[in-house]
This record gives C-alpha cells, structure tokens and sequence, in this order.
C-alpha cells in the first residue's frame, strides 16, 4: 500500500482528524490528530484508528502499522 491511501482511509473513517502516514512499502507510521481522541485511553485511541484499516490488515495489503494518536491539545 501506498502511504496516502492509508491517509485516505483514516481519513474516511476518522473524518475530523489531521494524518501524516510515513513508511517504507511495508511498514508504516500513521500520526493521528483528533479532537476524539479526547479522555480516551492509549489502547481505545489505537483502536479506533486501526478499526479504519482493519479490512487491509486482514487481508494482508497492509502488513504493518504504528500508531501515534494525539488529540490537539497533546500535540501542542
């Protein structure tokens, strides 16, 4: 996959929230800012992001991804 298709698709599903994807091919890194984010914990924050990739990670287009999930106020 390409990184801005997975921008694409955390975009869709997370539609209030700014996505940088950096990555190599097969490994990536998706930075994910959203005001949803706000008094989750780590784990709900990763969850909701991958939720918006699961289909590609099951089927194996998309092998690995690490997530970065800030809310506005912790990014600074």
């Amino acid at each position: 996959m390409e990184t801005e298709a997975i921008a694409t698709l955390i975009r869709a599903g997370m539609p209030d929230a700014a996505v940088q994807v950096t990555g190599d091919g097969s490994h990536f890194e998706a930075v994910v800012v959203s005001p949803a984010f706000a008094g989750l914990t780590p784990l709900k924050k990763q969850r909701l992001v991958m939720d918006t990739v699961r289909e590609q990670l099951a089927s194996g287009e998309l092998h690995a991804l690490s997530i970065k999930a800030l809310t506005p106020a912790e990014r600074g």
